[in-house]
């Protein structure tokens, strides 16, 4: 997927493509990830739509919930959706920073090299 530490540096436009596309996959997971939150709350805890996506904002970003849920379904459904949003989150992240961090260590290494062969 990215280039071999031995290939040359991405050009900035390519390095910055690459940092959209990832934007948009990030983007993608949020978007999935509160459907699915936001339909579970409002069918299993029984929340209005408003409210549903509110937790399951709330609860994608690490905030925690804002309505206590009564009914064990929206409970159950509560407890996986936490479990799904740490590992979501957790996913966002590295998918977000990979391209910087792949580029910022591509650079360390191309520079690493060039010592090398000069030393």
């Amino acid at each position: 997927m990215f280039e071999h530490r031995k290939q040359p540096l991405l050009p900035w436009s390519r390095f910055f493509a690459r940092v959209a596309r990832s934007i948009v996959v990030t983007l993608a997971i949020v978007g999935v990830s509160l459907l699915i939150g936001s339909s579970g709350y409002h069918f299993y805890g029984g929340l209005s739509w408003i409210d549903a996506v509110l937790n399951a904002a709330m609860i994608l970003t690490g905030m925690g919930p804002v309505d206590p849920l009564r009914t064990n379904e929206g409970k159950l459904f509560a407890t996986f959706y936490c479990l799904y949003s740490g590992i979501a989150f957790l996913s966002m992240v590295a998918v977000l920073l990979g391209p910087i961090v792949h580029r910022l260590m591509h650079q360390f290494h191309l520079e690493e090299d060039e010592e090398r062969d000069d030393g």
